[in-house]
């Protein structure tokens, strides 16, 4: 009875842990977020364990049944499309689930896309804030105002047709000067981080449309 939470690689198949390949290979179940994607990194690593589907749209519904299998001794690993669980992915709901149940968790330590970007960044990471993905629209502003005023480092994920609308808003709530550091393609072929103000950042990136996942990292004030 107990669920594990397992990292699976951002780009680079090799970064997946001989730990967490033995984990997959020997619960009972798997949680994924789209069976399909995760379905090409379990035939990669010769894993046949049975997949279930559990994603943002699903994880509400679900929760409840595997709560029940877990209490009925089976032993299940939750895995995402890429990165840890539960960060900026499903998990937390299961994860309190699982406190408010006594059930057992364990969460392998492995591939999340801010570390890497934040150390490749050379902005101080002493002290640092995750946001995530920003709200798309209400509350977007309100966000951004409050945010103008850290003073750490922060972080950011952000789909690449919204990357030069948002550095276009970090200028006016951050200021031109503000330094950035853009991070996209981590442990991939086409892997590059761009740094310098925000402003040289956002020229680049209108002379070159960017692709793949980003993470930007902003200094604080």
């Amino acid at each position: 009875m107990k669920l594990y939470i397992v990292p699976t690689p951002i780009g680079n198949l090799d970064d997946l842990t001989f730990r967490a390949v033995k984990v997959l290979q020997d619960v009972d179940l798997i949680l994924a977020e789209d069976t399909r994607t995760s379905g090409k990194l379990l035939k990669h690593f010769k894993i046949s364990t049975q997949m279930q589907s559990h994603h943002m749209y699903n994880e509400h519904k679900t929760v409840n049944g595997i709560i029940q299998k877990l209490k009925n001794g089976e032993t299940i690993a939750l895995i995402s499309d890429a990165g840890t669980p539960a960060i900026s992915d499903p998990g937390f709901l299961l994860t309190r689930a699982c406190v408010q149940n006594n059930i057992t968790i364990e969460c392998l330590p492995g591939a999340t896309a801010f570390v890497p970007a934040l150390v490749n960044s050379a902005l101080p990471n002493d002290r640092f804030v995750f946001e995530g993905f920003l709200p798309p629209k209400k509350g977007r502003q309100t966000r951004l105002k409050l945010l103008a005023e850290e003073t750490r480092t922060i972080i950011f994920y952000v789909s690449p047709h919204k990357l030069v609308k948002t550095l276009t808003q970090f200028i006016a709530y951050f200021g031109a000067e503000r330094p950035i550091s853009v991070s996209r393609e981590l442990s991939k072929l086409y892997e590059e981080t761009i740094r310098g103000t925000i402003t040289e950042v956002l020229l680049h990136f209108e002379n070159n449309a960017p692709k793949g996942e980003i993470v930007i990292v902003v200094g604080g004030k």
